[in-house]
This record gives C-alpha cells, sequence and structure tokens, in this order.
C-alpha cells in the first residue's frame, strides 16, 4: 500500500463569488479530519494557512491533545491529532513527503469541470508501490483553479443520490467518506 496523506488547504481557495480567498481554521476540522484520518490509516494530515496566528492556533489545539492535559484526559486522541501537521503552504506539506518528483497529488471536488480519477479507479492505484499520494481537500467553495492545475489527479466527487442533487457536505463528512472509499476495508464498502 502507498503512503497516503491529506491537505486541507486554507489559502488559494474560493469563496460563493468564485474569488479566490484564505479561510479560518476550524477546531472541528482539525479534530474530525485527523481522527478519520487515523483510524483509515492516512500517514500525515497537513493544515497548511499563510497566517500566522492561524497556524498557532492550530499548533495549540494540536499541543494539547498530543502532549497536554487533553491528552492526559482523553488519551485516544493524542494518536490521531498527533497526524496534524502545520504547515505554511501546501508547497511545505509536499517538501515534508520528499518533493515533488517523490509526491503525487490529487486534489478533490464538488464539480466535474474535467476527467477525473473514479474512487475505485483511485483505490487500485493505492495498492502495491508507488509514490506518495498527497489528497488535497479545500475549505470554503473549494480549491482554486492553480491548486487543481499543480495536481496529477482530480478525484471523482462525491455525488448525491437526490434528484434534485443537493450536494453541499462538510469537508469533514467529505473527507470520511473519501478515506472509506479509498482506504476502507472491502467489506465495509
Amino acid at each position: 500500500m502507498r503512503r497516503v496523506a491529506v491537505a486541507l488547504v486554507h489559502y488559494p481557495v474560493l469563496d460563493r463569488q468564485s474569488e479566490v480567498v484564505t479561510t479560518a481554521i476550524t477546531n472541528l476540522d482539525l479534530h474530525d479530519i485527523a481522527r478519520s484520518a487515523h483510524t483509515y490509516g492516512v500517514s500525515d494530515y497537513f493544515v497548511p494557512h499563510p497566517v500566522a496566528a492561524q497556524r498557532e492556533l492550530a499548533e495549540r489545539v494540536r499541543s494539547h491533545w498530543v502532549t497536554g492535559s487533553g491528552a492526559r484526559r482523553i488519551p485516544d486522541r493524542a494518536p490521531a491529532l498527533g497526524l496534524l501537521r502545520v504547515v505554511e503552504s501546501l508547497s511545505n506539506a509536499v517538501d515534508a513527503l520528499g518533493g515533488r518528483t517523490a509526491v503525487e497529488i490529487w486534489t478533490t471536488s464538488a464539480g466535474e469541470e474535467r476527467a477525473v480519477l473514479e474512487h475505485d479507479a483511485a483505490r487500485q492505484r493505492l495498492v502495491g508501490d508507488g509514490p506518495a499520494v498527497l489528497i488535497v481537500l479545500g475549505t470554503g467553495w473549494g480549491l482554486s483553479p492553480e491548486v487543481h492545475a499543480a495536481a496529477d489527479e482530480r478525484l471523482a466527487p462525491i455525488r448525491s443520490p437526490r434528484r434534485d442533487s443537493y450536494n453541499h457536505l462538510s469537508v469533514r463528512a467529505a473527507a470520511a467518506i473519501l478515506f472509506d472509499r479509498l482506504l476502507g476495508a472491502p467489506s465495509a464498502r
């Protein structure tokens, strides 16, 4: 099985008007994605953010649950939050995994602007040897076009079964579904 890491990008992402913005880090995203990532064997959970105060906040949350009083009160959180790597940019996350030639970047999207890698095919590509895969999730209204353009693959969106196509999952829910589809036990699918 190839090494799989995840990054939750806060910049550059889009707002409702498709303008490039920076979003704030949320405590729930740190906890829930870390717990899902740990459950499915993801090696690292990167949270890139260009604003130092936001990185400091995320580091305080990590420290509380990994070495602080939170770790003593609820020890099950320590391994999950221990996956958290707070970095300044997505390129820092790529560098931490060995650099661009050692990493395939797979982006996610709720839209379908170009050809995508379906989940079953992606799951098969993760079996065996190969470079690490960094799955890149976006906050706000999704990743900017420049992030998608730099990716090696674009994963198929999680499609709604609803007739009206309503599809507004939190990034936490989408991450958990994606991890299960790509890394979950075959009998669980």
